[in-house]
């Protein structure tokens, strides 16, 4: 998403970046889920710095940043996981080339790639010790018809698979995955979002078995036909020309 002003250049007068800090991967997609559905804003990424501490960014007008880290600041604290909030109005280019902001937004207006997973909904599990979200993986893929798409480290321990489906079968999955997590190891946090959007799609990882690269267009090979022999054509006006015969 750019934002531009009258002369077709990118308008930093009136841009801002926002910032939400949590103490979970599912809590931080979650807050970037509300985020995005409750102001005109594009989610850069997240920065995960280790000790299970995520951020999400993002970036638009002043007025959409303050309504959508006001949004994502209120689910944080639903799960009793945020750790801090940031508003900064007007950022100077220097901020947005030493931070990887920039970047990724050129890498997210780039096409990468269609993951056949787009447009279903998703759940994430989260537990510390990688046993727990193995187990909880394999409970889940039995219990319901969803796919393992990719999973996070955040560092503490703090592991979260994300897998894709039906509404139905995510909640039901993540249902199972819950009681497999807590029986092996410990449970941090959950999390299943119905309807995401583009954006949030973008920003989570994908393995790479469910990217479907561009494929290049085969066009068919020119053949060089050899030249063929002309035949000769006999001459009409020395054909012989059946003379009628007479009748009595």
């Amino acid at each position: 998403m750019r934002f531009q002003g009258a002369n077709g250049r990118e308008d930093f007068r009136d841009m801002a970046l926002g910032l939400v800090s949590t103490g979970s991967f599912p809590a931080i997609v979650g807050c970037a889920d509300m985020m995005l559905k409750s102001a005109g804003v594009a989610l850069v990424g997240y920065e995960k710095i280790g000790s299970g501490q995520c951020t999400a960014i993002v970036r638009g007008r002043i007025s959409d940043v303050r309504l959508a880290v006001e949004a994502g600041a209120e689910t944080a604290e639903k799960f009793g996981q945020l750790l801090s909030k940031l508003v900064i109005p007007r950022p100077l280019p220097n901020l947005e080339v030493v931070l990887p902001i920039g970047h990724r937004l050129s890498q997210l207006s780039e096409a990468n790639g269609y993951s056949r997973l787009s447009n279903q909904a998703i759940g994430l599990l989260e537990t510390r010790g990688f046993p727990a979200m193995v187990g909880a993986c394999d409970a889940m893929l039995k219990a319901a018809d969803v796919q393992l798409a990719s999973y996070e480290k955040i560092g503490a321990g703090l592991c979260t698979a994300i897998i894709r489906g039906t509404v139905a079968n995510v909640a039901m999955a993540v249902e199972a995955g819950m009681y497999e997590a807590e029986r092996i190891g410990e449970l941090n946090a959950v999390m299943v979002i119905p309807r995401p959007l583009d954006d949030l799609e973008q920003t989570l990882p994908v393995a790479s078995c469910w990217i479907e690269k561009p494929q290049p267009v085969m066009l068919p090979v020119a053949v060089k036909e050899t030249e063929k022999e002309l035949l000769q054509l006999p001459d009409l006006a020395k054909l012989p020309v059946p003379v009628p015969e007479e009748v009595e």
